[in-house]
């Protein structure tokens, strides 16, 4: 049966709740759906991983969980997004005045873009970056607010974070441009953090260094994460529950155990499949697994099931008949396909 995702208010431990959230961008041909009936919560500390192809919607749930997507008419954005804020107080994102918006953003919640040489001004120096979200949530002056920055960086494991300030986003690599915008998002200690995708152009030293930073910060400041990847095996470190995305719904979400041990949805056996792994090294005739074709144009997309044409379990007239539901599969474990009863019987 579906899960009632809608509780009436949060509860003591949930800092964030997001209900029924669609977006849609206008464009020529019409009212593109990008995210689609998206509901989920987040407790204080925990650590929400979002998966799923380019184009699932990953992205654009967390643009449009802060509002940072275009505004009305060129996109419209409906549901609730309830955050609990530094005062206790909960209000809902999606009906916030866009003044009151501004405190939210950076104090309340803060976002860590995926590429930081696009993300930081390369005309501003570091230290003034840090130190303006500070000045604005804070109101402190400058010199104190740079003060902060410095101590921020070498939070965040910049080396001599005083000389640093000075110092311009082009001067710096592409770790320590990551660990700025890390350090730029804490500033004032948000109760949400959403990282998009913040390790994907670094190597896997410094990939490692910025997961255990990010470990370490949020053991330290019990924040909210909602870490948004391709990297399963990132999913797999770091994260407490996973909510696989595809074509702008949600189509499994559970514990990262349960779901790495025994996922329900063929969609995400096929992200699982895909991933090399050691036990395969040396394996004459051995091949990875590919998920055929690609995600559906949003604008078109199949009857029934949107993972359909593309899943080797599809059966005419039970799966393209109408859009499954969300069901409660297992404690905390939702799945959308109207075959898991069978697939997970013939698994065991």
């Amino acid at each position: 049966m579906p899960l009632d995702t809608r509780p009436a208010l949060l509860a003591e431990d949930e800092v964030l709740s997001v209900r029924d959230l669609s977006i849609a961008f206008h464009t020529p041909a019409g009212a593109l759906p990008a995210v689609r009936d998206v509901s989920f919560t987040l407790r204080r500390g925990e650590t929400l991983a979002l998966v799923g192809e380019s184009g699932s919607g990953k992205s654009v749930t967390s643009l449009g969980i802060l509002r940072l997507t275009p505004r009305a008419p060129f996109c419209r954005i409906t549901g609730q997004v309830l955050l609990r804020g530094h005062d206790g107080r909960v209000r809902d994102l999606v009906s916030l005045p866009e003044d009151e918006m501004r405190d939210v953003r950076g104090r309340d919640a803060a976002m860590v873009f995926q590429e930081p040489m696009t993300s930081l001004n390369p005309v501003h120096r570091v230290g003034d970056q840090v130190a303006e979200a500070i000045r604005f949530h804070e109101g402190l002056g400058r010199r104190a607010a740079l003060t902060k920055a410095a101590e921020l960086l070498e939070l965040v494991g910049i080396p001599d974070p005083r000389r640093r300030l000075s110092s311009y986003p082009h001067e710096m690599s592409g770790g320590m441009r990551q660990r700025v915008m890390i350090a730029m998002a804490l500033s004032c200690e948000p109760q949400l953090l959403i990282a998009d995708e913040p390790t994907t152009a670094l190597d896997v030293t410094i990939q490692a260094q910025i997961l255990d930073l990010l470990r370490r910060l949020q053991e330290r400041t019990r924040m909210a994460v909602i870490f948004i990847t391709h990297n399963l095996g990132v999913v797999a470190e770091i994260a407490d529950r996973v909510m696989v995305m595809y074509s702008g719904r949600v189509v499994e979400q559970a514990p990262v155990r349960p779901l790495f041990g025994a996922p329900l949805m063929p969609y995400t056996r096929g992200l699982l499949r895909s991933v090399p792994r050691l036990d395969m090294a040396g394996r004459e005739r051995e091949r990875l697994q590919a998920i055929p074709g690609a995600v559906p144009d949003p604008l078109a997309p199949p009857p029934g099931c949107s993972f359909a044409p593309r899943c080797g379990h599809f059966e005419p007239g039970l799966c393209d008949a109408a859009v499954p539901g969300l069901d409660l599969a297992r404690p905390e474990h939702l799945v959308r396909c109207v075959r898991w009863p069978e697939l997970a019987r013939n698994a065991a």
